[in-house]
């Protein structure tokens, strides 16, 4: 198996219990067990299944109103149920579908019939892990920048809002630091594009590393990038961004063995708890005191405050 499976047992029969949590753990499953589908609840919200095979006769809650249960949570991943009954109607299976089972097997279980059934669960399950790992792959090339995996532009300016908002909700200071790698031009003409991508892709990494976790770092365009820092006042934003700044002057960028001096030049605006200022204003701020940096000579930091 590619990846361990784990199977929630419900079942008040101790021995039915065993019985199949034997099978289970011999094919390779991980078991947990409960008693009733009150337990199981209680069980599934500490710690997710992938798969449950469900008794539908049990005291407390049964076994349809578990699978309505577990329907109603919408849980990802998805737990895949199979119905334990022994009943065979049609108009009896038909209603344990309908309440959220996925398959039904009828009693005495067959061992063999089992195996085959709870192996179905499994190919639904793996097909949704891809389609998850599919959904992620997706996501972040829609909000990352492919060169770098920084934040993409778009996906920075919704960050922007986000943390915007919350700091305004709540009181807190805000602060922005934008930064531009100093004559970038001269990079890619002297050492080739590919080597500018090597310096813009090394440059990310430096920048994001001295970060906290929590603060957002994206590519804002070309040789641009953009920390949003929550939390931060002016001090600290300005140590911040001086810390930045010396990464690069201590530290040429190694291409191919070969150290290529980059310097650059930040730009960094705090907007105060109390500030009424909209996203557009603060942006035009920081890019304003960009500007102020590189037109005084780069491989500077200038800070302001709104």
């Amino acid at each position: 198996m590619s990846a361990a499976v784990k199977v929630l047992v419900v079942d008040d029969d101790p021995i039915q219990q065993r019985i199949l949590t034997s099978l289970l753990t011999r094919w390779g499953y991980e078991v947990e067990t409960a008693d009733d589908g009150e337990a199981a609840v209680e069980r599934l919200a500490k710690s997710p299944v992938q798969l449950a095979i469900v008794d539908w006769m049990m005291p407390r809650m049964d076994g349809l109103e578990l699978c309505r249960r577990i329907r109603a949570q919408h849980n990802e991943p998805y737990v895949y149920v199979l119905l334990l009954t022994a009943r065979s109607q049609r108009d009896d299976v038909i209603q344990g579908l309908e309440a959220g089972a996925d398959d039904y097997l009828t009693k005495p279980v067959h061992h063999g019939e089992l195996a085959v059934r709870v192996k179905t669960g499994r190919r639904i399950i793996d097909l949704q892990r891809q389609l998850l790992a599919t959904q992620e792959q997706l996501r972040i090339q829609a909000t990352h920048d492919a060169l770098t995996g920084l934040l993409n532009r778009g996906a920075l300016f919704d960050a922007l809002g986000r943390e915007h908002a919350r700091a305004r909700r709540e009181g807190h200071s805000l602060s922005l630091i934008m930064i531009d790698l100093d004559h970038f031009k001269q990079v890619n003409d002297s050492w080739g594009h590919p080597a500018g991508d090597a310096v813009l892709q090394q440059a990310a990494q430096r920048i994001s590393a001295a970060c906290r976790g929590y603060d957002l770092v994206g590519r804002y365009g070309g040789e641009e990038f953009l920390v949003v820092a929550p939390g931060h006042d002016v001090q600290s934003a300005e140590s911040l961004a001086e810390r930045l700044r010396g990464l690069f002057v201590d530290q040429p960028i190694q291409i191919d063995e070969a150290p290529i001096p980059v310097t650059i030049s930040l730009g960094a605006v705090t907007l105060a708890s109390s500030a009424k200022v909209d996203q557009h204003r603060l942006l035009k701020a920081v890019d304003e005191a960009l500007y102020q940096a590189k037109r005084t000579g780069r491989n500077r930091t200038v800070v302001g405050q709104l």
